[in-house]
């Protein structure tokens, strides 16, 4: 893993040990003399006799000493110790106060613009994440869902992931439903991947293993994995990846109350020392609260299926739940996903602005179809036809239109923080809004035409921009109830004092 600012520091066993990944918890305890300051990060296996610990101050710079502990006697991994000098605090995510939103580390603003790829982990090369990562971030996107393994218990296909229907695999034993075999050569494989996202300023959204469908709908194993597995699986997630930017979704598609779900949160909490932000993606059929008063849970997103039905509802019934925990609709329609015309272009742009403007505050999440399987060409008949975008590989699925308009909700609304912004009826006439007490408000004009500022505490200074392409298309004063026209196009109206 090549990451600036993170210290890698490599352990080698003395002695033999039986299954490592199993029998092994090696643990390294960072301390900054200067401020007090304790991390405790969790190391990982690596295959043989090897080990690693990654390290970031996402705080205190200058001296870090360290010192290993091992839940066994060896001496190449117990009692080692060790400075380490940073020179500049590594930015990661956490929540933001009052637990609504994510936000960096030094406190800068984070509005999540996900893309949906849940099968690159196991199915893409190093070349094609290098294409798909520049293309989704020259449109504004700044995380990916990732499914880490191939989760399906039946799915079968050679271990060449350029071939057909071909995958990596993570685990030898994902068809005894059991996660105990690692795979260290595969997350190698992993690394690579990660790197280039991360270059491209693309957070992984990392989800162990999936609870609902699956990648081929083949008996996905999440929902059946021993909880010790799942909390063992969710460490090394830690341990491996917990150095970078990222976001645990410990559960995928199901109803969020399987044992593997409660394990790998409770596991999270106990060995991020970083708190990096941790929750739950629901099944579409589900309430999404499950665990919802657990401190290990920061974020719940719910799915709204794939009919090609808008439900901002869904959001705004989330943000009603306590405690208060940041919401998202995690799986809105997939574009062109069983139809042709299901959920194309602009619908997925009002998708996304509606569900922000309803409170689904933490970001916004697109999908396509045959871009989330990684499907190539020729594979027409490995998945149930409702499930892709027929005659489509995974190339042509990311050229779809309505991911640009998703990818404007970061270009216009990012840099404003969001963390106390809550729809507010009372901005203007008929309008969605939402409103950050003393710091700026925004409306949502799905409708061409105009608007009137009736808060007079909100600023008189606003910009209006086209939904469809960002562009400014007015600015101004706009004084209390007075109409303003901004043309006839979708728009999104900020107003904020002057920088």
């Amino acid at each position: 893993m090549k990451a600036p600012g993170v210290t890698e520091i490599g352990f080698q066993a003395a002695t033999c040990h039986n299954n490592p990944y199993l029998s092994v918890q090696l643990d390294v305890e960072f301390f900054h003399p200067a401020s007090g300051t304790k991390i405790r990060r969790p190391a990982f296996w690596c295959g043989g006799d090897r080990w690693k610990v990654r390290f970031v101050s996402n705080g205190p710079v200058g001296e870090w000493r360290w010192r290993s502990e091992c839940n066994v006697e060896d001496v190449g991994l117990q009692g080692r110790s060790g400075t380490v000098e940073v020179t500049e605090a590594t930015k990661l995510l956490r929540m933001a106060p009052g637990n609504r939103v994510a936000q960096w580390s030094d406190g800068t603003p984070w509005l999540m613009v996900a893309d949906t790829v849940w099968a690159l982990p196991f199915r893409a090369t190093p070349e094609e994440v290098s294409h798909y990562a520049a293309f989704r971030a020259a449109q504004g996107f700044n995380a990916a869902l990732l499914m880490v393994i191939q989760p399906d218990r039946h799915a079968e296909g050679p271990e060449d992931r350029r071939e057909h229907a071909g995958f990596g695999r993570g685990f030898d034993d994902v068809p005894e439903v059991e996660l105990k075999k690692l795979r260290p050569d595969y997350f190698e494989q992993l690394d690579e991947l990660l790197d280039i996202l991360h270059d491209h300023g693309i957070v992984p959204v990392y989800q162990p293993v999936f609870h609902g469908w699956g990648w081929r709908g083949k008996s996905a194993v999440g929902r059946d994995i021993p909880a010790e597995d799942a909390a063992r699986f969710a460490r090394y997630l830690v341990a491996r990846y917990g150095a970078r930017p990222a976001i645990w979704l410990v559960g995928g598609d199901g109803t969020g109350r399987e044992a593997s779900v409660g394990a790998a949160g409770i596991e999270v909490e106990a060995c991020d020392a970083y708190r990096q932000p941790t929750g739950i993606h629901y099944g579409p059929q589900v309430w999404p609260n499950a665990h919802q008063a657990e401190p290990w849970l920061d974020f719940q997103w719910c799915q709204t299926g794939h009919n090609g039905e808008h439900k901002p509802e869904r959001v705004a019934l989330m943000t009603t739940d306590r405690p208060v925990k940041a919401v998202a609709n995690g799986e809105p329609t997939y574009e062109r996903m069983g139809h042709p015309e299901r959920a194309c272009g602009w619908w997925q742009g009002h998708e996304a602005w509606s569900n922000l403007f309803c409170g689904a505050t933490m970001g916004v999440v697109y999908g396509a179809g045959s871009l989330w399987q990684w499907k190539r060409p020729g594979e027409e008949g490995l998945w149930d036809s409702w499930a892709v975008a027929e005659g489509v590989d995974w190339r042509q699925a990311l050229e779809f239109e309505g991911a640009r308009y998703v990818g404007l909700v970061g270009r216009i609304m990012g840099k404003l923080p969001m963390d106390e912004a809550l729809p507010d009826p009372t901005l203007t006439y008929g309008r969605r809004a939402l409103v950050a007490p003393g710091k700026w408000a925004a409306l949502y004009l799905e409708q061409p035409g105009g608007f009137a500022r009736l808060r007079r505490e909100v600023s008189e200074h606003f910009t209006a921009f086209d939904a469809r392409t960002g562009e400014v298309v007015r600015s101004g004063v706009a004084e209390v109830g007075a109409v303003q026209d901004v043309g006839d196009r979708p728009c999104i109206v900020v107003f904020a004092p002057p920088s």
